[in-house]
């Protein structure tokens, strides 16, 4: 793995590439809605976006995964959030730029996300994200932080792990990266939780913003 400029770029979905918290924060409210709660203010929800639906579940009625509820409240959230994927969630302002430039060079990119495909894909249709390849939770039988994913998002571009960037917000993305042999690239702007210590992620680089990674690639 060299310090080079990569040849591909390989994205987490939400809290890297695609603000999704505001929709999701929706069916986290419409879930406490369903069970007569007041809604949580969007603060609180958008750090746990990248921690999944169950986390979701947890925050907005106090149920554990264990707790026999649950199932149902996960279920009851998810379909909110399918119906309506894309309503509010956007790119992160900044990342356009770069998108539109490795497309029009027809360099490879593509996204590796532990979300469902039953949302990640209608997600990204409805974005326009050319993408040459879209990973998603449920599309092998293990997902991040293990490499797997990393690792055939890498051979379906035709590229080699060492030569790809994988740009995430979670401690699992850069754990992933690390195991494929990628470089594991951490941005701040993304879903992190106070509680949690990103100076102690596997992490090769950080960035700040979306403008700061663009601007590294030259594409600004």
């Amino acid at each position: 793995m060299s310090d080079a400029w990569p040849e591909a770029l390989l994205f987490d979905l939400d809290g890297t590439l695609v603000d999704t918290a505001p929709d999701l924060a929706c069916a986290t409210n419409a879930l406490r809605a369903h069970h007569g709660l007041e809604a949580l203010p969007y603060e609180v929800i958008r750090p746990e976006v990248s921690n999944g639906g169950s986390a979701l579940v947890e925050l907005a009625l106090g149920l554990a995964p264990s707790h026999a509820d649950h199932g149902e409240a996960r279920r009851f959230l998810l379909e909110a959030y399918g119906r309506d994927v894309a309503r509010y969630s956007r790119v992160f302002p900044g990342l356009e730029p770069l998108l539109h430039a490795w497309d029009r060079a027809c360099r490879p990119w593509g996204i590796v996300t532990n979300k469902p495909r039953a949302y990640a894909a209608p997600l990204v249709e409805a974005l326009n994200l050319t993408h040459g390849v879209l990973l998603a939770a449920d599309d092998l039988p293990v997902k991040k932080p293990d490499p797997a994913p990393l690792l055939e998002a890498a051979r379906r571009l035709g590229v080699a792990p060492g030569d790809c960037w994988y740009i995430g917000d979670h401690c699992r993305d850069m754990q992933a990266a690390r195991a494929a042999g990628m470089w594991a690239v951490a941005v701040r702007y993304g879903y992190i939780g106070a509680s949690e210590t990103p100076d102690t992620w596997p992490v090769d680089r950080w960035f700040e913003t979306p403008e700061s990674l663009t601007r590294a690639l030259g594409a600004a």
